[in-house]
């Protein structure tokens, strides 16, 4: 009985260790931030001035635990202030084989420094699709998925959904 219990006993503390190691490391993953800076170049091909319709876009994300931040900041091309839209919310999912990140907006604030009616037509399109679903559910949905990344040259060519936005993006920090 001596031997059997001491094999017993053996074997739970083996299982609490395995345990406790596996407990460790899903804080370890959920803890890594994913941070990127994101940018792109928007024009309107409506517009028939040549610099009429055009922005620069400067996207700010910050994943950490199961927090989630997305900053949308545009400048016009003298580098002025063309607005900003702010979000906030929880990491919903990850398909880590899509390498998407699924994100469930809480909050949002908007610029309001400029008339609406100034503002690039990428961001009146995701102000009012945001705010579509905003007054359906209470949350707006949207994915984060990385196209094409290069850990070694810290860069991603990153997809923001449903505004349909394709952008490179530094990789600052990253579980990509």
């Amino acid at each position: 009985m001596t031997k059997w219990f001491k094999w017993l006993l053996n074997f739970l503390i083996l299982t609490a260790l395995i345990v406790a190691c596996g407990v460790i490391y899903q804080q370890w993953l959920a803890s890594k931030a994913v941070i990127l800076n994101c940018s792109s170049e928007l024009f309107d091909r409506q517009m028939q001035q040549v610099d009429e319709g055009r922005y620069y876009l400067l996207v700010d994300v910050l994943i950490s635990a199961k927090n989630a931040q997305i900053n949308y900041r545009y400048f016009n091309l003298d580098g002025s202030s063309a607005g900003m839209i702010a979000m906030q919310g929880d990491l919903a999912s990850m398909e880590l084989n899509r390498k998407t990140y699924n994100v469930s907006v809480k909050t949002k604030t908007e610029s309001e420094e400029s008339n609406k009616k100034d503002w690039p037509e990428h961001m009146k399109y995701l102000s009012y699709i945001s705010s579509l679903h905003f007054s359906e559910s209470g949350r707006h949905n949207l994915s984060i998925e990385v196209l094409d990344s290069d850990n070694l040259q810290d860069y991603a060519v990153v997809l923001f959904q449903p505004s349909n936005t394709v952008c490179g993006c530094r990789i600052v920090n990253s579980r990509i």
